[in-house]
């Protein structure tokens, strides 16, 4: 089994080829350029280096949201592309799944963070139990105070990544009242070869889309949704009056 995977729902661009004994290749780069001028440069020297036929891979993972609206755009579209070009499936692997997939093992509640502004953070509550990752709580947008609150009625060890930790690590540890640690610098971003390996999970369940079938998770409205909104609102009340 042979997974293509793609992350750009954050801040990092990562792609990796991933089967299910080893993690061919991994690109992953963290810098201020936007998904659009990486993902497929990436992609392509990932193949000239492997030497890979593109054609033998069996899915295309991708993550799926929630995150940056224009990330997951260019991500998807990729994913799209691709899956059209080589007939091959999408797999859409929810993004704080395949964050919670880079602390495979971990004996902790997992609790990926991503910051969603105005003070919330997409987030998730994630268990490994024999080999398997259990969903504690959905992905979902949610205030860190709402956040901070269910996991103290959780009362357990809980280890924290993600780009909301530099965030929000003061009122995590201002508010939490159980044992917490936050992953190291390894482990503390997207990885497309988290998304492989949860991809590959998927894939054996049977949980595959089409590259049409594909949309991402947002979660929430957009920003300029949400003005928008706000406008027909405003105006609407001014036409009442």
């Amino acid at each position: 089994m042979r997974i293509l995977a793609l992350d750009s729902s954050g801040l990092v661009a990562t792609v990796a080829i991933v089967e299910e004994e080893q993690t061919i290749a991994e690109y992953t780069v963290n810098y201020k350029k936007t998904h659009s001028q990486t993902l497929l440069p990436m992609l392509d020297e990932i193949v000239k280096m492997t030497e890979m036929d593109l054609n033998t891979i069996d899915a295309i993972a991708i993550s799926g949201g929630p995150g940056s609206f224009t990330g997951l755009r260019i991500g998807s579209a990729t994913a799209k592309g691709l899956g059209l070009a080589l007939q091959k499936p999408l797999i859409h692997v929810p993004t704080i799944e395949g964050l919670a997939y880079n602390l495979y093992g971990s004996d902790a509640l997992i609790c990926p963070i991503m910051d969603a502004r105005r003070n919330q953070v997409y987030t998730g509550i994630y268990r490994f139990e024999n080999e398997k990752l259990h969903i504690v709580e959905k992905q979902m947008a949610i205030d860190v105070g709402e956040l901070v609150e269910k996991l103290n009625q959780l009362d357990e060890k809980v280890v924290f990544l993600g780009d909301g930790v530099p965030v929000y690590k003061g009122q995590l540890e201002a508010g939490l009242r159980v044992s917490f640690t936050f992953a190291p610098a390894n482990m503390n971003r997207q990885r497309a070869s988290s998304v492989g390996v949860a991809g590959i999970q998927y894939l054996k369940e049977g949980k595959t889309e089409t590259a049409a079938e594909h949309q991402p998770d947002y979660l929430r409205v957009s920003q300029a949704e949400r003005e928008r909104a706000e406008r027909e609102r405003v105006k609407g009340q001014t036409e009442s009056c």
